[in-house]
């Protein structure tokens, strides 16, 4: 028996014009990889904070080397104690600026959630270093400072960059290792592992962060 069915089908798919549209085109391989590259670097950036500047821990490794060379021109623990303290904050205006910058030249989000995890995974160890800070020079044991700076700051590097670029935690090790060898080495070495720190390691870390992830 004749079945009007597939007649009214036809009938209607020109009625609706449905016949008329053509087929999308086809898309090259490169187009596609293209597609899926800007979805994965929108992905990332939206679970990790990748605003570190490479080139801001850099120039950070360089005042910290000219502060290591001034600090063992003192003839006092205070006045040692002095130059490395100005030291820290002057690294700590260099990071928030200089981050500052790469998120802006990069449209990146500086205050997004990855990067308050980075702030709380990196405040309470610096705050705790500083109140030992304190104890410490107060009992009259400034050669341990050296070995408690470098293990605290590796420990919040450790934990705030486990939101950040995979390179940074690594970096944490790095100073955690040199903190442990800074505690077994001899006392008077504890100035230049400052330097070996926060001057040699920051620049090499500093220098892969700009070359892998732009700045």
């Amino acid at each position: 028996m004749f079945d009007p069915r597939p007649h009214r089908v036809r009938r209607f798919r020109r009625s609706v014009g449905l016949d008329s549209v053509s087929s999308p085109p086809s898309r090259t391989a490169p187009e596609v990889f293209d597609d899926l590259r800007f979805i994965r670097d929108t992905m990332e950036r939206s679970a990790s904070f990748t605003a570190v500047s490479g080139w801001g821990q850099v120039l950070l490794g360089l005042t910290a080397l000219i502060a290591a060379w001034i600090a063992s021109a003192q003839t006092s623990p205070f006045a040692w104690l002095r130059v490395w303290l100005a030291e820290g904050l002057l690294a700590a205006a260099i990071g928030l600026l200089t981050c500052t910058w790469k998120a802006n030249q990069r449209g990146l989000p500086l205050f997004s959630g990855p990067a308050r995890k980075v702030a709380l995974g990196l405040a309470p160890p610096l705050f705790a270093g500083a109140f030992l800070t304190f104890l410490l020079f107060r009992a009259g044991l400034p050669s341990a400072l050296p070995a408690m700076w470098l293990l605290l700051y590796g420990a919040g590097i450790m934990t705030g960059g486990a939101y950040s670029v995979p390179i940074v935690p690594v970096m944490g090790l790095s100073f955690m290792l040199l903190g442990g060898l800074s505690a077994l080495g001899p006392v008077p070495w504890g100035n230049w592992f400052l330097a070996a720190g926060f001057g040699g390691l920051h620049i090499i870390f500093g220098l892969l962060i700009a070359r892998r992830h732009g700045g």
